[in-house]
């Protein structure tokens, strides 16, 4: 059965007909039959060269062996106890050894759940009820970080999504990335604030890159606050390195959130940090958490597994960097007009003459020429993700040749 067939069935199953927004492409998906390596292979047998990725957690791209070798052992022998299991300790010992400011770890079932429990954990804490976010910030899809950006250096909650109350998303306050003066102001405006959630690299919408020592700077407003400091790593984490950007920044959160990577490309998610915090949360403490998924013995053997084969194969770091680099120099070669953001293996071209700093200036991006961009890539069989406000990625799958193909359609493209 052909992709548009496929939609027109699914339309009438499901909103939208898909299970996320940003898969609705006009005027209809592909639907993907297999994947491996860096490829997508579609329905009708056309193979794409994937930079989406799954939205970032297959760094090792798809169906990569030893991933693939550790749920197949661990699905002889079940795929859901709702007992702890061996692979949890493995993993949280992993998580734990290669971030300073994890002490402690819980695991979920997604980045949303994670940026949840650590938003409550962290009122809990301090006995404070408001929180604060970035703009364009993308911390999931519950109800206090579902807030609409709004315009000027602070905003107040104003909810982004129908069946948001107002009530409780005015709790939620708004700052300008890169912004320290900003972030100043809405700390120094209440006693009310338990803690700020950031992504220290903006990856949905971008990615969008810190200033020089802006990290630096909203850890020691916080720290001056008496505000706890959440980063949310669900993307960066062992994207960027293990250890994520708190490493490559150097900066040391009170609370960290991870998903994506940390799952081998199942479900999962986690928030860790801080021993004094972490006790808080039950059955140890007062802080309520609990899922039926979490700590899934699939998912435990594939995350150990994929973060065991980056730990073994460190210099993958320096090839998906250099690789970023080249297609940026494609980009250079074009010479038309937008600006190129990259960092390590995330990356975009954004159709705006210079690199936006912030969520405001990302939407100035021109999102027809993307659009047609995003179409032509596709037709020399590219895939990058359907949305000028997403990352793109690479894989230690993408070889120097699949890049310079990736390259030289940016170039064309362009």
């Amino acid at each position: 059965m052909k992709s548009s067939d496929l939609f027109a069935r699914a339309q009438g199953l499901m909103p939208g007909g898909v299970s996320s927004p940003v898969r609705a492409i006009k005027p209809y998906p592909f639907y993907t039959a297999g994947a491996h390596g860096p490829f997508l292979r579609t329905v009708e047998g056309q193979e794409f060269v994937d930079c989406c990725l799954g939205y970032g957690p297959l760094i090792l791209g798809h169906a990569h062996d030893v991933v693939r070798q550790a749920i197949e052992v661990q699905l002889a022998e079940g795929w859901l106890y709702g007992t702890p299991c061996p692979h949890e300790i493995a993993l949280a010992d992993r998580i734990c050894a290669d971030h300073s400011s994890i002490e402690m770890v819980r695991f979920v079932s997604s980045g949303s759940e994670a940026t949840m429990a650590a938003i409550r954990l962290a009122r809990a804490a301090t006995g404070k009820p408001d929180i604060v976010k970035i703009e364009g910030g993308f911390h999931g899809a519950h109800d206090a970080v579902l807030v609409q950006a709004g315009s000027g250096a602070t905003t107040m909650g104003v909810p982004d999504s129908a069946g948001v109350v107002a009530d409780l998303v005015r709790h939620t306050r708004q700052v300008a990335y890169n912004d320290p003066a900003a972030l100043d102001a809405v700390l120094s405006s209440s006693e009310e604030i338990a803690a700020l959630i950031i992504e220290p690299v903006m990856g949905n919408v971008g990615p969008v890159l810190p200033g020089e020592n802006y990290l630096q700077e909203v850890r020691r407003i916080t720290e001056d606050h008496d505000v706890l400091l959440i980063f949310d790593e669900v993307i960066t984490g062992y994207r960027l390195g293990i250890g994520g950007a708190q490493k490559r920044f150097d900066i040391t959160p009170d609370l960290t959130t991870l998903g994506k990577i940390i799952g081998g490309g199942l479900p999962i998610g986690a928030f860790g940090g801080r021993r004094d915090l972490m006790e808080m949360v039950a059955p140890q403490g007062p802080v309520y958490q609990a899922g039926t998924f979490s700590g899934n013995p699939l998912t435990m053997a594939a995350g150990a597994a994929a973060l065991g084969w980056l730990h073994g194969h460190p210099e993958v770091y320096q090839h998906l960097d250099e690789g970023t680099k080249a297609i940026e120099d494609a980009c250079e070669d074009a010479d038309a007009g937008g600006s190129f953001v990259r960092l390590g293996s995330m990356f975009k071209y954004f159709f705006r003459a210079e690199p936006p700093k912030n969520y405001a200036e990302a939407k100035e991006s021109d999102t027809t020429a993307f659009r047609r961009f995003w179409e032509k890539m596709l037709a020399k069989d590219i895939f990058v993700p359907p949305s000028q406000f997403e990352t793109n990625f690479l894989s230690a799958a993408h070889t120097e040749e699949i890049i310079e193909r990736i390259a030289d359609a940016y170039r064309t493209c362009l």
